[in-house]
């Protein structure tokens, strides 16, 4: 039986309900629950280890949770049918701290060879959502190049056309600017910027302070797998409720 609905108007793009995650005895995700509407820009930030990027590959069933459930786009992830978990994958594009371009591609074929092989586009097509944007994404004149010929932030930018090229419903990135130089980040988050205005859903962890400000409807705070606080942006950094939450922010913010 698939237990896959279509989503109705009124719910989340992403529930997540009660989720706990182990590695050994070591507990990630400490009965986590989220729900990220549709539209809405979700950003976690916290402590290294504190299980900000383990939520986010449970959302794409990069890691399987233990216990409790999370729904993307009326699909149950958690349910451990192959179906659900790549109609998951379908949806949700992923970008990670390190670009994970194949080198031996250029800029064009990384971002054609997912669409061709998985959404079965024709390489016209393919090329032409690739061209286009790389447009978006400001690097068009490096098409023909190789990752290894682009900066850090050139190639984040090929990762971020790629995922994109899928037409994903939700974009997840995993601490995008973090292995960047400083002058490279502002070309990424203006990416992002330009995402979250035109209503992309997405799932941010990072520590980019201004961009939260800019972008983020939600801002939470996690520690050793919990969620400690949760509210608006301006909320969160001008009036903290919680200690930890105090105290972490007192580190990062100048």
């Amino acid at each position: 039986m698939d237990n896959r609905h279509p989503r109705s108007a009124g719910e989340p793009m992403v529930q997540i309900e009660h989720v706990s995650k182990y590695f050994g005895q070591f507990c990630a995700l400490d009965r986590v629950s989220l729900t990220v509407d549709a539209g809405e820009v979700l950003m976690i930030i916290g402590p290294s280890g504190s299980g900000k990027s383990t939520l986010l590959r449970c959302i794409n069933h990069l890691e399987t949770p233990d216990s409790g459930r999370i729904i993307v786009d009326g699909i149950p992830v958690s349910s451990h049918k192959e179906e659900h978990i790549n109609a998951v994958r379908a949806e949700v594009g992923m970008v990670f701290q390190r670009f994970e371009l194949f080198p031996h591609l250029t800029v064009l074929d990384n971002i054609c060879i997912a669409q061709e092989k998985v959404r079965k586009r024709p390489r016209r097509e393919s090329v032409a959502i690739a061209q286009e944007l790389l447009v978006k994404v400001g690097i068009s004149e490096q098409a023909n190049k190789y990752p290894a010929q682009l900066s850090g932030g050139q190639q984040q930018r090929v990762a971020i056309a790629r995922s994109l090229a899928m037409q994903p419903k939700i974009m997840l990135f995993d601490e995008p600017t973090s292995a960047l130089d400083p002058e490279m980040i502002n070309e990424v988050l203006e990416v992002m910027l330009t995402l979250a205005r035109e209503g992309m859903t997405m799932v941010v962890v990072s520590h980019e302070m201004g961009f939260a400000r800019n972008a983020a409807h939600q801002v939470v705070f996690m520690d050793q797998g919990r969620i400690i606080e949760q509210s608006s942006p301006d909320e969160l950094f001008n009036n903290p409720k919680s200690d930890r939450t105090k105290l972490f922010l007192s580190r990062i913010l100048h």
